[in-house]
């Protein structure tokens, strides 16, 4: 081997050596932002990500706070809620509709939803109380003037869990009552009270609790009321399965149950 030849390949060499110096020292730095992400989600006790939650329109007020709280407490990641009537956000998800997790106003709905979720978790409990108008004009008292045919009585429809709730309570009194409108949510229920276009309305508790400048609330007692239960579970179909999974165990936290207490929720 000629002593050119060997003094060329010993250049090459050197020069690839020093080509590389730098790419390795490149990959470090990758090595380190990967490892500072990772400590990121890890410290934040989730991934980050941008999640889509439909929920019942119930949580419209509290869960917007809820929100908030859970992007403060978990940086980098977003939270996006799609309220309705908890029957509508079962047709979303049975068609497909891209979204991270679900919470219903009542477990039948969830239940029907078993293929297309994970295990739920009952995060919070409602009752229902009459929406009057703002000094309860008719001088509203009790379930049994619900059926005075004098007044404009609206209801959710059946399959709408506060309107499957309502059902459930008049029946059990043998009390008749003809609403001039079933509506597809319980915010719909509560709007036409607000505006006038209805004397009184069966809501949960907490809706009424967001329009105390506009309406009132008449207590049902216990005995004839009835419970709701607030399930929450993980789709499937979720591109983001542990943030998914990360919120509704967090919405089981003392930070998040102390929020929807002050919503007027009760405790599971």
């Amino acid at each position: 081997m000629s002593l050119a030849f060997t003094r060329r390949r010993t250049a090459a060499a050197i020069l690839t050596a020093a080509l590389l110096v730098p790419l390795a020292a490149c990959g470090s730095d990758n090595d380190k932002k990967d490892s500072g992400a990772d400590a990121t989600a890890s410290a934040s006790g989730a991934p980050k990500a941008d999640l889509t939650v439909l929920a019942a329109a119930s949580l419209t007020d509290v869960f917007k706070t809820a929100g908030a709280a859970y992007e403060k407490e978990h940086p980098g990641t977003k939270v996006t809620f799609s309220f309705a009537g908890s029957q509508q956000l079962a047709a979303q998800v049975k068609q497909g509709a891209p979204a991270d997790a679900l919470v219903t106003a009542d477990t039948k709905t969830m239940d029907g939803l078993k293929s297309d979720t994970g295990t739920p978790t009952v995060i919070a409990k409602n009752r229902l109380v009459i929406a009057t108008g703002k000094g309860n004009p008719e001088e509203i008292e009790n379930l049994k003037d619900l059926s005075d045919t004098k007044l404009k009585v609206v209801l959710a429809a059946p399959e709408v869990p506060v309107g499957r709730y309502s059902k459930q309570i008049l029946d059990a009194q043998k009390i008749e009552v003809k609403p001039v409108s079933q509506e597809l949510d319980v915010r719909s229920v509560l709007s036409k009270v607000e505006l006038g276009e209805a004397d009184a309305g069966l809501v949960y508790k907490t809706d009424a609790a967001t329009a105390t400048a506009t309406v009132d609330a008449v207590d049902i007692p216990d005995a004839q009321n009835a419970v709701a239960s607030y399930p929450a579970a993980t789709l499937k179909a979720t591109k983001n399965s542990e943030a998914a999974d990360a919120f509704v165990k967090w919405l089981s936290t003392p930070e998040a149950q102390k929020i929807l207490a002050a919503a007027g929720f009760q405790q599971p």
